[in-house]
């Protein structure tokens, strides 16, 4: 199981799946959504760009094996980890901003 299925259950897995690909900029705008709020299946999702993100990380085959999670504050992506995430921490970081809608990568350490 890669980050979607382990941050946001197997349900949004299979609907990543069986999702054709989107075109989040377009989508938002024909359907009048922010950008980071355009979901997995191209529909409304308050999460959809933590969703877009954790799916991203999959897709780039970064190990899900870590102490890593996707949150997002706006479009805002936040990236919380422990000490065992660091050796894939950049990577992360580049694969987020380069998700549609992501303005801004910001990290932060597990108390």
């Amino acid at each position: 199981m890669g980050f979607l299925g382990k941050l946001f259950g197997k349900g949004e897995e299979a609907k990543a799946k069986a999702a054709p690909a989107i075109n989040v900029p377009a989508v938002a705008q024909e359907q009048s959504i922010p950008p980071h709020r355009v979901g997995l299946d191209g529909a409304f999702d308050e999460s959809g760009l933590a969703k877009r993100v954790a799916k991203a990380l999959d897709d780039a085959n970064i190990s899900d094996e870590v102490g890593l999670w996707v949150a997002q504050t706006e479009s805002v992506v936040v990236l919380r980890y422990n000490p065992d995430a660091e050796a894939v921490l950049e990577a992360a970081k580049t694969v987020a901003l380069g998700v549609d809608g992501a303005t801004e990568v910001r990290t932060e350490p597990n108390a």
